[in-house]
């Protein structure tokens, strides 16, 4: 199931749409959203090499950057990888990004990744990705003693260590590393768990090792070994493919190898998915709950049937413990919908844990896009969960940009097809995401009580404080996902990588905002990010959570910048607008706050001057709390 990418659509004319994509490229119509659409598809490894060449003519013909995010990706590893790199190519549009490839060297994957000069090195990497082999790392063979299994550890762990600080020095957005996978057969049999010379035991460490390095941030994990253990080791080595070609594992699988690495890069760049979007009748119960009423619907321990939905509703509850937005889609009358949510004594899922209820009689198109709004997100963050088959193909048809994984029959699957198939797959959790569901929530609540057209009186009346303070250790992780996630309002959409932001903290020629926002219904958390070169007093980079507007934050950001500009001598600001595919909305950001335009440019990006001397500061609805 996972090995073959179930959650995909089979694809029955892909000759036939990868004509009309090429014919598009040839005559300058494609688009990127075409690319994305093709590999929707579930594609074996030929079509995915004729799909990667459609992504380079695409790149090659339109090397400025459309709707999905732009990666140059390095990828050095063990044996022969020209199969898995145009691969990655092909998969990368499914998770919203477009993706070049530089493969390195055979054979000298240590050599690519030191010396500077290398053509790996050179290529202007983004990401790298470092996929080693055990047996290119010396973990082949048992070793007689603890001590001798340690050392080679060591020494597999030196030699990691060192490709990575190599290719860190040249990839702005770091470094992928892929688990080691063991191999299948065993020395001592079940005793190789607790033999530390066992080969499985040394990989066991080094995964181990690779484990604490992710958790510090000097890599991002790609966990490929738990990706074989969902196969099975057997069907993963193919030793044959080994001695003749080099091949690290077996090639059908490089479908799904391409498709794990590709959800990864999705997630450092901020293009994975964010909310789960629930039909309810034979999805999240069994039956129909305006038929068989509250009683009747198969829900609960006692059944096989029962349990199976239980399951898919605790799948749901663990997602949005890690921040994931729960929705619900429902063809229904809302009143008869809400019954088992408030009846039902085996039903987990609660109404205050929906961020958005959507149950009508409309079409289920036109209900997602009201849900995407109410939760002012995007409808490329939406994850669509529906047994119905008609529901997803009209779904598919109207909103290609909504993900709609296929289902299977049995509903005690739904779990392992959604998990598996990489919507929401994470590189950082903190705190911050564990609070984003509650925080959705909150937000479609305040939205439904600014029911007034006293908007003045709307804002005072939410007793908003807004905490100023600057870049911190504490708070780096969540600084620099914002910056890479944020699109919409976000000035110049520069990205820093966690590390360039540790580096901004300690820069005395840097001013740096990291702003929360709390109000009645709760806490906002970080809502706004701000960067200043204090030589100049540039606005470097300027992005604000989407959720808040309309609350006054954008001037509350500025009176604070322009009044650390007046305590530094300053008599103006300035403030730069670089286009992109998404951050239209604040194209006139500057001139709403009383900036005066002092230059174009043929790109569209714009200058903007705000003179000091005659700024007023606003009087605003919320509490300031400065902690610089």
């Amino acid at each position: 199931m996972l090995a073959d990418l179930d959650w995909l659509e089979p694809v029955a004319d892909f000759r036939v749409r990868l004509k009309a994509v090429r014919a598009a490229i040839a005559d300058g119509t494609a688009d990127e959203e075409q690319l994305y659409a093709l590999a929707l598809a579930r594609l074996d490894l030929n079509q995915l090499g004729q799909l990667a060449g459609a992504v380079a003519s695409y790149i090659a013909n339109n090397p400025a950057p459309g709707p999905l995010a732009r990666v140059r990706l390095g990828v050095i590893g063990s044996g022969t990888l020209g199969l898995v790199e145009p691969a990655i190519v092909a998969s990368a549009p499914r998770h919203r990004v477009i993706a070049t490839v530089i493969g390195g060297n055979y054979g000298s994957a240590m050599q690519d990744a030191i010396d500077p000069q290398s053509a790996l090195r050179s290529a202007g990497l983004d990401l790298a990705l470092i996929a080693l082999d055990h047996r290119t790392l010396g973990l082949d063979r048992a070793q007689a003693t603890g001590d001798a299994a340690a050392a080679a550890v060591d020494a597999a762990a030196a030699m990691l260590g060192a490709m990575v600080d190599g290719l860190a020095a040249s990839a702005a957005g770091g470094v992928m590393v892929a688990t080691i996978v063991p191999p299948v057969e065993p020395l001592f049999g079940s005793f190789d768990a607790v033999e530390a010379g066992s080969v499985a035991a040394q990989v066991a460490a080094l995964n181990s090792r690779l484990a604490g390095w992710a958790r510090d941030k000097r890599i991002v994990l790609v966990d490929i070994a738990r990706v074989a253990s969902w196969v099975g080791l057997d069907r993963w080595h193919d030793a044959g493919q080994w001695h003749s070609a080099k091949l690290p594992f077996d090639p059908d699988l490089i479908p799904l190898y391409a498709d794990v690495v590709a959800r990864t890069v999705a997630a450092i760049r901020g293009t994975t998915r964010k909310c789960l979007v629930l039909d309810l009748d034979n999805t999240l119960w069994g039956g129909v709950i305006g038929d068989d009423g509250v009683d009747g619907i198969a829900l609960g321990q006692g059944s096989a049937k029962g349990e199976a939905f239980l399951a898919i509703q605790q799948m749901a509850l663990g997602l949005r413990q890690r921040g994931i937005i729960l929705a619900v889609c429902s063809k229904n009358d809302d009143d008869v919908a809400r019954i088992p949510f408030r009846d039902h004594p085996d039903m987990p899922l609660k109404e205050e844990h929906i961020a958005s209820f959507v149950a009508n009689w409309g079409d289920k198109a036109t209900n997602l896009r009201a849900i995407a709004s109410a939760l002012n997100i995007g409808l490329d963050s939406l994850v669509f969960l529906d047994d119905n088959p008609v529901e997803r193909a009209q779904v598919r048809r109207e909103l290609p940009m909504v993900a709609v994984p296929e289902l299977p029959a049995d509903p005690a699957l739904y779990p392992r097809i959604l998990l598996g198939a990489g919507y929401f797959e994470a590189v950082a959790f903190a705190q911050e995401d564990r609070d984003r569901a509650d925080q959705y929530r909150a937000n479609a609540e305040r939205a439904a009580f600014a029911g007034t057209s006293d908007m003045a009186g709307y804002l005072a009346s939410l007793d908003m404080v807004a905490d100023f303070r600057p870049f911190d250790a504490v708070n780096r992780a969540r600084i620099a996902q914002l910056i890479n996630k944020s699109n919409q309002f976000n000035l110049t959409t520069r990205r820093y990588t966690e590390a360039q932001v540790a580096a901004l903290e300690a820069e005395p020629t840097k001013l740096t905002m990291q702003v929360r926002l709390t109000d009645r219904f709760g806490d906002n958390g970080m809502i706004s990010v701000i960067v200043v070169d204090r030589a100049t007093w540039e606005i470097d980079t300027w992005l604000m959570s989407c959720r808040v507007l309309g609350r006054r934050m954008e001037e509350a950001v500025l009176a604070q910048i322009a009044g650390a500009a007046r305590s530094a001598g300053a008599t103006a600001l300035t403030g730069r607008y670089i286009p992109s595919v998404k951050n239209k909305m604040v194209a006139q950001h500057y001139a709403k706050l009383g900036f005066e335009l002092i230059e174009q440019g043929d790109s569209g990006e714009t200058v903007w001057r705000l003179d000091l001397g005659s700024y007023v500061a606003p009087d605003l609805p919320m509490h300031i709390v400065d902690g610089s």
